[in-house]
């Protein structure tokens, strides 16, 4: 297996490595890195956590909303043009948290660096690998959303350094300076060494309605597979949001210490990182149809077994889960809309795709947040998510028919 990546790296490395760079600049919009901010920014504002928090889902939801109008650009202008805007916004989100210094100005700093970062620039390399590759697609998401797991392993270690040597509205120039210095010259020099796209194999479909179709945005909304696999894509999004935004609340609860909570981190992120690179592997030989019906099966195990049972291991367990989840989505959900709808106008779907979650991410916490102000228990909250994951992997089952599998 590790050998067909490296094969695939040394043939398409220049594209390869322009979905690694642009998504690990959109971990700078990503919620676990703006979270190591909000005490700072509370303080530094006055805010309320109720303040902050409605700031942030605020920007979230507006941000969510916009990917949907705007991320179908991507399929009707220059990539380089639109690598080009998505920078430029990013840029400029960073230099506004750099001068942050009311609340109007923290909101619209939020949108930017959700809408540009973690909206644009994800689905800017999602879509890309999924246009470019065919019959490595799966290894070449994995390979892509490896940048995802890094930035978790290295970026909190480096952000609390960083803010005790130079503060905390230092860092987002810096984070400002490396676009128009480091990331949108690499990229455009990526982009002008990339040849041409991988050739699609042939693939044996059981079924005549798989038949792969340059499909719209409408063909997936009046496509009811789309709607029957919808709650398992969105699981993991919120379900890992939720959990970390309420982990104060877990951890209180399920007496776990912060330490310990911050060593699963690390468990979080290699398990992330090889779920994606076996998951991409897998994509390729058996296709995303088939093994979409596994992605909650992480969620099902890591949710009841926190529900269920007590002791600090519970904490490594929870955590190697949600990693696991979150590993299988980036290669089995880039893959499938390609897959059933074709490329031609995939910007446009994976922007629908991705707004939808993004809104999903902005409603976890109001609405997990909500039922631990009700009095729910953490345990039955993680039980609720649990049973959430297991009828939505239930419900997948009638969606799409999974494609035969690639021989050899």
């Amino acid at each position: 297996m590790l050998r067909s990546y490296f094969t695939l790296s040394r043939q398409y490395w220049p594209m390869l490595s322009f979905g690694l760079i642009a998504v690990y600049w959109a971990n700078f919009g990503q919620s676990f890195f703006i979270s190591w901010y909000g005490a700072s920014i509370q303080q530094q504002l006055g805010l309320s956590a109720t303040a902050y928090g409605s700031a942030y889902s605020g920007a979230t939801l507006v941000s969510g909303l916009c990917i949907m109008a705007f991320g179908g650009l991507i399929d009707r202008i220059r990539l380089q043009t639109f690598v080009l805007i998505v920078g430029t916004g990013l840029c400029m989100g960073a230099l506004l948290m750099w001068q942050v210094s009311s609340l109007a100005m923290l909101i619209l700093a939020l949108f930017m660096l959700r809408f540009f970062g973690q909206g644009l620039l994800s689905h800017t390399s999602a879509t890309t690998m999924g246009r470019y590759f065919g019959r490595s697609r799966g290894k070449a998401m994995s390979i892509a959303n490896t940048s995802v797991a890094l930035g978790e392993m290295t970026l909190p270690a480096l952000t609390v350094w960083l803010i005790a040597l130079v503060g905390w509205q230092s860092i987002w120039l810096l984070i400002a300076c490396t676009v128009p210095l480091v990331f949108l010259p690499l990229a455009f020099w990526l982009l002008r060494r990339a040849g041409p796209p991988e050739s699609t194999a042939p693939t044996t479909t059981p079924d005549d309605s798989l038949k792969r179709v340059d499909g719209s945005r409408r063909t997936l909304l009046q496509d009811g597979r789309f709607w029957r696999v919808l709650p398992l894509v969105l699981a993991p999004p919120f379900i890992v949001t939720g959990v970390f935004i309420h982990q104060g609340s877990i951890l209180a609860q399920k007496h776990w210490s912060p330490t310990l909570f911050a060593l699963s981190f690390v468990l979080y992120g290699a398990a992330h990182w090889s779920a994606s690179i076996i998951t991409g592997a897998m994509v390729d030989r058996y296709s995303a149809t088939r093994v979409i019906r596994f992605l909650g099966v992480p969620y099902i195990i890591g949710m009841l077994a926190a529900g269920l049972f007590e002791g600090n291991g519970l904490a490594f367990v929870l955590m190697a889960a949600m990693g696991i989840g979150m590993g299988m989505m980036g290669p089995i959900i880039g893959s499938i809309w390609p897959e059933i709808y074709g490329t031609r106008n995939l910007g446009s779907i994976r922007s629908l795709i991705t707004s939808v979650s993004v809104l999903g991410t902005a409603a976890s916490p109001i609405f997990l947040g909500w039922l631990i102000d009700s009095g729910y228990s953490v345990n039955n909250l993680l039980l609720g998510l649990g049973a959430y994951a297991l009828l939505a992997s239930v419900l997948s089952l009638y969606s799409y028919r999974p494609l035969a599998p690639v021989p050899g």
